[in-house]
């Protein structure tokens, strides 16, 4: 999704590159490379706001919904994060010694199955140093945040009735899944 702005600088940059060799200089241009962290960036910034608001309004929905509901999706948060997270460590570590054993053991260097290890060594890079981690604090918010949140919808069921509660998890699941379309349909950038 983000790729079309990014290749842009990246091959102005690589053409850049192969005219240099030439004359035997091997720099890259330095203002296509801030261009392209300026891109990613902003892309993984709007990316993080939509998910933490559709992680904020589901914790939302669940406890004002009913509060079993909740303690379910809180298992179901617990558990599954874990395991995602376990996953995405032991994926990103996988991929990375790859790489080194390429190099230093089967010493294939510069080959196309260095190539290839190359391309998972950086998406194996962002899975065990960033998102495998950066799960720990989504489970901790949804936690601490959601049993706040069922202690007020408990107290307005009880004042007000339950069509009151019922009512905001509705519109509280339907801002979720605003978010969660947003996150996959409204970040793409469209081909030029």
């Amino acid at each position: 999704m983000i790729a079309p702005p990014v290749i842009k600088p990246s091959r102005k940059g690589g053409c850049r590159i192969e005219r240099l060799e030439s004359s035997s200089v091997r720099r890259p241009s330095v203002s296509d490379s801030k261009k392209v962290v300026e891109i990613c960036t902003q892309y993984a910034q709007k990316g993080m706001f939509n998910i933490f608001l559709t992680v904020f309004f589901a914790t939302l929905a669940f406890a004002f919904f009913e509060p079993y509901y909740f303690i379910g999706y809180l298992i179901s948060i617990a558990l599954f994060g874990l395991y995602q997270a376990i996953f995405m460590a032991n994926a990103g570590g996988a991929w990375d010694n790859a790489k080194k054993i390429v190099e230093t053991e089967l010493k294939q260097k510069g080959t196309p199955l260095h190539d290839a290890t190359v391309v998972g060594d950086t998406v194996g890079d962002p899975f065990k140093d960033t998102s495998s981690v950066a799960l720990n604090p989504i489970i901790k918010f949804t936690t601490l945040f959601g049993l706040l949140a069922v202690e007020l919808a408990v107290s307005l069921t009880a004042k007000q009735g339950a069509a009151v509660s019922t009512g905001l998890a509705v519109a509280f699941l339907l801002v979720s899944m605003f978010f969660v379309y947003r996150s996959f349909y409204g970040m793409r950038i469209e081909k030029e």
